[in-house]
């Protein structure tokens, strides 16, 4: 396997990265600590590597556009399709346990 992306590729991917570190940040605002933006980042990092040089690796520049020095930018963006509603659902249900728990009376 030959890993093709470029300090441009990773600087996009790092936005992106931060952009849902920052929405699951803030839908735990008052749930959690910071530990929660970071490992969103961290996570969504780390699966836009795998979706963009693993998954998507064996197809050309010509097939992937866009493709920013490397990195398929739309096929990573799609990431945000199934981590934001995982987010949404978890807020969901940690909100619904906070308020409907065991202590609750």
């Amino acid at each position: 396997m030959q890993w093709d992306l470029g300090l441009q590729g990773i600087g996009v991917l790092m936005l992106l990265a931060l952009g849902f570190g920052v929405f699951t940040q803030l839908m735990f605002w008052s749930r959690t600590t910071w530990w929660a933006g970071l490992i969103g980042t961290a996570a969504y990092f780390v699966a836009g590597l795998l979706i963009s040089e693993v998954w998507f690796g064996w197809a050309t520049q010509a097939e992937l556009q866009p493709n920013i020095d490397g990195l398929s930018f739309d096929e990573v963006l799609l990431g945000y399709v199934v981590a934001v509603p995982i987010v949404l659902v978890t807020r969901y249900l940690t909100r619904r346990n906070r308020l409907h728990g065991p202590m609750s009376a």
